[in-house]
């Protein structure tokens, strides 16, 4: 058998074990991302009615749940929802304080948020706290444009921004919490946040998500890094 045929041979045996560690690690990941989303959109019932509740107790009569535009896996655009935290018209808010603000653009540039955001609503600050407003994303779990764990799903108006790191994050189906998140999310740059998301596409495994996930429970029960 001349060298040709081996390397051949060679990198089809490789491409069968990839396909069979890949099957490995998505299947149970899928079963898991189901167990989970059944309990959390059961737990979304209660939260919904008290969380309304609350928002009227504020003359906020506004609808509580909102749906966005992000990218998900391979670039497709999916609908994330989330309990809103924030004033109605957030994002015509954000676009009108940056252009009269020098500070508030600089620091938005960089990190992709503000610190202490003034669209963020009573309600939304203590829904926040607790990450109750990530709850509605387990139905986008339930539907498959999210996992549990992954990348934060990013606004298409940071495709520029995401730069070379783009072509592997969305290689990755989008989470709810992920590697960036425990690991200084609140203190990260946009930059910073990248290069974690791309480590986690490159590293994840069934071990790692747990990992993840465990540590994003101690960081909600603590209140640490969460925004």
């Amino acid at each position: 058998m001349n060298e040709e045929m081996i390397a051949l041979q060679t990198t089809t045996q490789e491409q069968i074990k990839d396909l069979r560690e890949s099957k490995l690690y998505r299947v149970p990941k899928r079963v898991a991302d189901l167990l989970v989303g059944i309990v959390g959109v059961i737990f979304l019932i209660p939260l919904t009615v008290i969380i309304k509740i609350c928002y009227i107790c504020q003359h906020d009569f506004h609808p509580i749940l909102f749906k966005q535009e992000r990218i998900g896996r391979n670039g497709k655009p999916i609908y994330i929802y989330k309990f809103r935290s924030m004033v109605p018209n957030a994002d015509q808010v954000l676009f009108d304080l940056l252009e009269k603000n020098e500070d508030l653009k600089r620091e938005y540039k960089r990190y992709k948020k503000l610190k202490n955001d003034p669209r963020i609503t009573k309600v939304g600050k203590i829904i926040r706290n607790t990450s109750i407003d990530e709850m509605p994303q387990f139905l986008n779990v339930l539907k498959g444009d999210m996992s549990l764990v992954g990348p934060r799903p990013y606004l298409y108006r940071e495709k520029e921004d995401m730069g070379e790191y783009y072509d592997t994050i969305i290689k990755c189906k989008p989470g709810i919490t992920g590697y960036w998140q425990v690991n200084g999310r609140s203190n990260t740059d946009f930059g910073k946040r990248l290069v974690l998301d791309e480590y986690y596409y490159y590293h994840r495994n069934l071990n790692l998500d747990v990992k993840i996930v465990g540590k994003t429970v101690a960081q909600v029960i603590m209140k640490k890094d969460v925004m």
